[in-house]
């Protein structure tokens, strides 16, 4: 075989040094990382400080404790309920920094440091806000199990899109399911909620124009 007719090598010494510097950078951040090792928690229980609702509030709990269980055992705030524990349902929805997460997803110790809103801070039984006032006023709900966290998920919506229309209602409440079906209710209740918070806005004062003398 003519030495023009030979397959070009795969390697050569421009790609050896390139895979070569490469393996010394790799080997260089091994390294540090080795160097900085993270911060490691357990296995015994670890204290922690939850801010709940605007109040710092501190749990001894394990590492592998989730949200949703320092809440309900820990701090004995039950509105979020374990129902699939996986993340399906919906029913334990909380807020983490205004942003809708499932409690029973997130360790307890990655809830450190960021502001957790549940429903029981939304209002009382004898001052309901306008998101549970709907559902009553609707009969948003059957057995019940389900609505703390229908109301965090539609409380969230409307506060991103004050007048959503029905189709966005179906994607705001998308992750949480209803066992007893009562979606119509709910997603009329979210409607009532909407136009009677808009009903309530101030108005806006403009001011005058000059006069002409």
């Amino acid at each position: 075989m003519a030495e023009s007719d030979k397959p070009a090598s795969r390697f050569s010494r421009r790609s050896f040094i390139k895979t070569a510097g490469a393996g010394a950078a790799i080997a260089g951040v091994s390294g540090e990382a080795a160097d900085k090792a993270p911060e490691t928690f357990g296995p015994d229980a670890v204290a922690l400080t939850l801010t709940v609702n605007g109040v710092p509030r501190k749990v001894t709990v394990e590492p592998r404790v989730t949200l949703l269980r320092a809440l309900r055992n820990e701090l004995e705030i039950t509105g979020a309920k374990e129902v699939c524990d996986r993340g399906g349902c919906g029913a334990c929805t909380v807020l983490m920094d205004g942003r809708i997460v499932n409690a029973c997803m997130i360790m307890a110790w990655d809830a450190v440091g960021h502001e957790i809103t549940t429903v029981e801070s939304f209002g009382t039984p004898e001052k309901l806000s306008p998101i549970q006032a709907a559902f009553v006023e609707t009969d948003g709900y059957q057995c019940g199990f389900c609505t703390p966290g229908m109301v965090v998920s539609c409380t969230a919506l409307l506060k991103k899109n004050p007048s959503p229309t029905l189709d966005e209602i179906k994607a705001g409440l998308a992750g949480n399911l209803c066992r007893c079906g009562t979606y119509g209710r709910i997603f009329e209740a979210v409607d009532k909620a909407a136009k009677a918070m808009a009903a309530v806005k101030p108005a806006v004062v403009r001011p005058a124009g000059r006069r002409r003398e």
